[in-house]
């Protein structure tokens, strides 16, 4: 079994496979692009992932048209992405082992644990759980529209 993150690939081997030259490589290291591991004397190792990394790059740049900065700025949003996707799925998890719903606590970020059927007060935010198919699931938060006494 060949493991896609192991750091086995040279510079001028990954550039073969990526069919790029090896500066420009080295090139995209310096700006954060695509980030070997590094040997004990600082020789870059690549992986199978950071080829494909690589190969995705090459598509933004060449034929989608978009420069580098704006390439380094979509792998960071594509990877704060898969980050927030790993914390909802963790999230929607505990919802179905313990039968509880989240909100947003006071602190950036925090997630709080709300009993079913009690209102979060703070943010006049309702929070419930939305399920959808077998096994899956979204945490829904909106705002009640205001009461109208008729």
């Amino acid at each position: 079994m060949v493991d896609d993150d192991a750091p086995v690939l040279t510079v001028s081997k990954a550039a073969e496979l990526a069919g790029m030259h090896p500066q420009t490589l080295r090139q995209y290291d310096r700006l954060g692009l695509v980030v070997p591991r590094r040997t004990r004397g600082r020789g870059r190792r690549y992986s199978r992932r950071d080829v494909a990394r690589l190969l995705q790059v090459q598509r933004l740049a060449q034929v989608e048209g978009i420069n580098l900065a704006g390439i380094k700025r979509i792998l960071d949003l594509e990877a704060h992405v898969s980050v927030l996707e790993e914390r909802l799925g963790d999230l929607i998890m505990r919802v179905h082992e313990e039968g509880r719903v989240f909100a947003a606590g006071p602190a950036a970020g925090d997630v709080v644990v709300v009993q079913r059927g009690q209102r979060v007060r703070s943010a006049a935010m309702r929070v419930d759980l939305e399920h959808r198919g077998v096994g899956g699931g979204a945490v829904v938060l909106w705002r009640p529209s205001p009461r109208r006494d008729s």
